[in-house]
C-alpha cells in the first residue's frame, strides 16, 4: 500500500497499496461505509489494472491531483508509480464515516510484511474519493 498511498501525497514515491490482480471484498460494509469500501476497491482496481486516466480523474480527490500537478502531471506520476508496484493485495479491516468526510482501515502487504494504514476520504460532488493515507 506504501507505493499506491504515494499518489495521495506529494511526492509520490511512498505509494503503497499493496494482490496481484485480485479484488478487495466490500461485502461486508452497507450503506455509506460500502460506498467508501468500495471507492478502495476501486483505486486497488485501477491501479492493478494500470488506469492512471481513472486513478487520477475517479479516484484521487481534486486537492490530491492538484497537489500532484494537475491532471497530466498526475497520470504521468501515476504510471510511473502503476509500473513499480509489485502486490496490490488489500483488505479494508473497518470504516467510519463522519459527513463527508471517512477512514478507512486498509491492511496490505509491502515488501513482504502485512501493514494497517489509514485512508482518508472526502465526499465529491457525490462521490468518496481519496484525499490522503499513512
Amino acid at each position: 500500500m506504501r507505493r499506491l498511498l504515494a499518489l495521495t501525497s506529494l511526492p509520490l514515491c511512498s505509494l503503497a497499496i499493496a494482490g496481484c490482480a485480485t479484488t478487495t471484498s466490500t461485502a461486508s460494509f452497507k450503506g455509506t461505509e460500502h460506498e467508501v469500501a468500495q471507492t478502495v476497491a476501486d483505486l486497488q482496481s485501477d491501479v492493478t489494472a494500470g488506469e492512471e486516466k481513472k486513478i487520477c480523474g475517479k479516484d484521487l480527490a481534486a486537492a490530491v491531483v492538484t497537489r500532484l500537478g494537475g491532471t497530466k502531471s498526475c497520470e504521468k506520476n501515476a504510471k510511473d508509480q502503476v509500473g513499480e508496484i509489485d502486490n496490490t493485495e488489500l483488505q479494508v479491516e473497518s470504516v467510519k464515516v463522519s459527513g463527508t468526510s471517512a477512514t478507512a482501515s486498509v491492511k496490505s502487504i509491502y515488501s513482504g510484511k502485512k501493514k494497517l494504514t489509514s485512508v482518508s476520504l472526502a465526499k465529491e460532488g457525490g462521490r468518496w474519493k481519496i484525499a490522503s493515507l499513512g
